[in-house]
């Protein structure tokens, strides 16, 4: 029988999640909607609007057509539709890396307008700087380490990391800047299993595998993928637990057929206007 953690009506903040690091393992999900949200937010301990917004909703080959607008509209909406979990939003490629204020301005923005509890933002030793200033502003940030979906381009496309012992070496250091510049939890993604689960063991901080290893802290996945929207390539990592893709089909075409036909709409979705309904739920309400 799966453990249950005891319910609660408080919102869950990243030092709860930092303090889960060894325990049950944390359950995270994507969100970019209010409705998603409020059908996720029960059972997750973590939501994440996740640049992947871009290529989901908006149609985007990558994550770098995500914007700070983009990124707060869909943060605000999560938020609306969230009581309990921890939200966290994406600080998308270009709002942080040039510099430590812009990094902190752009998170600032961020938490002020969605009133979500932390930032992520991807990378290792190369904006560890960024991570302690945005830290040291009283911003939570969540760190993200391995396949970095902001720089597929730079890497030629996505490559699963840890197969060297130079890229081993160099993910360990990611793992240790983005600890010690103060995340809360780091992400890892698209990684070798024994060295997601060796870099679990070797840091102190919750680490939230998606194509890394069950010995992660946490899972996370793409709310899409997970439920059988994905049009496109599946990831190897994603497991389906609904097709959502035939259902959707399929009401679709019984709609069109139905409407062909003229059998929708039907008595019950119409108004008659009739004084016999008057007293019924056929008003001036739909």
């Amino acid at each position: 029988m799966a453990t249950k953690l005891p319910t609660t009506d408080i919102r869950i903040g990243p030092e709860l999640i930092r303090r889960r690091k060894g325990g049950i393992p944390l359950v995270c999900l994507t969100a970019y909607t209010y409705p998603v949200a409020r059908l996720l937010d029960p059972h997750v301990d973590l939501l994440l609007v996740g640049d992947s917004v871009a290529m989901v909703l908006h149609g985007h080959e990558t994550t770098l057509g995500a914007s700070l607008d983009m990124m707060i509209a869909h943060g605000q909406a999560v938020m609306r539709g969230s009581a309990r979990a921890c939200v966290v939003v994406d600080m998308p490629a270009g709002s942080y890396e040039v510099s430590a204020a812009l990094a902190v301005a752009s998170a600032r923005r961020i938490v002020d307008e969605t009133g979500c509890q932390a930032v992520k933002l991807e990378g290792g030793v190369d904006i560890a700087g960024q991570i302690a200033a945005i830290v040291a502003a009283g911003i939570p940030v969540m760190g993200h380490i391995g396949l970095l979906p902001q720089s597929v381009e730079k890497d030629g496309g996505y490559k699963i990391k840890g197969r060297t012992d130079e890229t081993v070496a160099a993910l360990m250091a990611d793992a240790r800047a983005v600890e010690k510049a103060g995340a809360f939890s780091v992400v890892i993604e698209g990684t070798i299993e024994a060295v997601a689960a060796d870099i679990t063991r070797r840091i102190a901080i919750p680490t939230i595998g998606i194509g890394a290893s069950g010995d992660c802290d946490g899972q996370i996945l793409v709310i899409d993928d997970m439920v059988g929207l994905t049009v496109d390539r599946v990831p190897k990592f994603v497991k389906e637990y609904a097709d959502l893709r035939r259902v959707i089909a399929h009401a679709a075409e019984r709609y069109a057929a139905e409407v062909r036909e003229r059998t929708f709409p039907g008595p019950n979705h119409v108004f008659s206007g009739s004084k016999a309904s008057s007293d019924s739920n056929d008003g001036d309400e739909p």
